[in-house]
């Protein structure tokens, strides 16, 4: 399974079957506010954090990684519920990020 499953699938693709699969399971019963799923994402980034502070070596790799699956799952619903265009907003952002400079011109992080 693996990246087989995402290379044949296209970005958008993911986004409306991870909308389709939430609303099988209930989850878009009622339509939830944008501000509550930037929130969801946030809290899957939290649990990477925390795997990644808690985890012994062996499996922490693992629980992040799974993790992090699932903060792409919550911005795929999200760009799914309301008919986002990721792909095209990714590869428009990777272009834009290629012509800054190095450390986008001494920017500090």
């Amino acid at each position: 399974m693996g990246s087989d499953l995402f290379n044949n699938k296209t970005i958008n693709e993911l986004c409306r079957e991870s909308f389709e699969i939430a609303k099988q399971n209930g989850w878009h019963e009622e339509k939830r506010e944008f501000g509550t799923l930037i929130a969801l994402m946030h809290s899957e980034l939290s649990e990477a954090l925390e795997a990644y502070r808690k985890d012994s070596e062996d499996v922490m790799w693992s629980n992040i990684t799974e993790e992090l699956a699932d903060v792409c799952i919550r911005i795929f619903n999200a760009c799914g519920e309301y008919n986002l265009d990721l792909a095209t907003a990714i590869e428009s952002k990777m272009e834009k990020n290629k012509a800054r400079g190095y450390k986008y011109g001494g920017r500090r992080i």
